[in-house]
């Protein structure tokens, strides 16, 4: 983290609007040991000079990491606060574009459900909500207001700004959403999972097969580290996850259409 991004996210710290954020601005800034591993990891997909889309940002540490590794970033965040704090951060940075909105199957707009004491687990997903009452490890959670936010697709990402090299996607069980909205196979990307919502990883697989995707790995939780440590087929991963132990929680499966990466290279 560099001194201008500590004094700012210091800064934040003080701010009593940031109250609700501050423990993720703990958790995700200031740690150089993590930074030096996320690093390591998205390097394998990200090098200097490439565009990354950051779907679903929060407060930003991975656009910290793919602008570390020399990448221009287009983040995509719904949250205000958030975007403040996103806005805050990269307010000096033009290879930093921040976009206030949700990313989804149509353009439009749609309910964001927000969680005020852990914003990470807001989300556009109903059903993701339902799937939370009563699941263990979830009974404290609470969505205590709801906004109305622009969508905006993939596709349309694409049309502007132009083709990404990794994509990372991580909206909350809105994942499948977000990936109908791509007609079109990229060189990589990532989408989260939880053990609550195994049918929308399910459908993203799906989704990606269709596209042309046909190497897969996961890392759980936030451990940069892949399970497989090499690819494997849709379908081998959709058994993986069907067997995971409700306890995983989440983890993000990565995802690379080696025909875009040869046509690309």
């Amino acid at each position: 983290m560099t001194a201008t991004i500590g004094t700012r996210i210091a800064a934040l710290m003080t701010d009593p609007a940031m109250s609700l954020l501050r423990r993720s601005l703990n958790v995700y800034y200031g740690d150089p040991e993590r930074d030096a591993r996320m690093d390591t990891f998205y390097s394998r997909f990200v090098t200097s000079g490439d565009l990354v889309f950051d779907i679903g940002s929060h407060v930003g540490d991975h656009i910290g990491s793919f602008r570390r590794l020399g990448a221009r970033v287009v983040a995509v965040e719904p949250q205000p606060l958030c975007l403040r704090v996103l806005r805050a951060i990269y307010a000096d940075d033009d290879q930093v574009t921040l976009l206030e909105a949700a990313c989804g199957a149509v353009p439009g707009s749609t309910r964001f459900h927000i969680n005020s004491a852990n914003p990470t687990v807001s989300t556009a997903s109903s059903d993701f909500v339902r799937a939370a009452k009563g699941a263990g490890g979830w009974e404290s959670e609470v969505w205590d207001s709801a906004i109305e936010v622009p969508v905006v697709t993939v596709d349309a990402l694409i049309d502007q700004y132009g083709m990404p090299a990794f994509t990372k996607i991580d909206v909350e069980g809105f994942e499948d959403e977000v990936l109908a909205g791509l007609s079109r196979p990229l060189p990589a990307l990532s989408f989260e999972f939880t053990t609550i919502a195994r049918a929308v990883a399910d459908r993203c697989l799906d989704r990606l097969t269709a596209l042309g995707f046909d190497g897969f790995d996961v890392a759980l939780g936030d451990n940069k580290s892949m399970t497989f440590q090499r690819w494997v087929s849709a379908n081998d991963m959709a058994t993986h996850l069907l067997g995971l132990p409700h306890e995983a929680n989440s983890g993000d499966v990565y995802c690379v259409s080696r025909n875009a990466v040869a046509a690309t290279g």
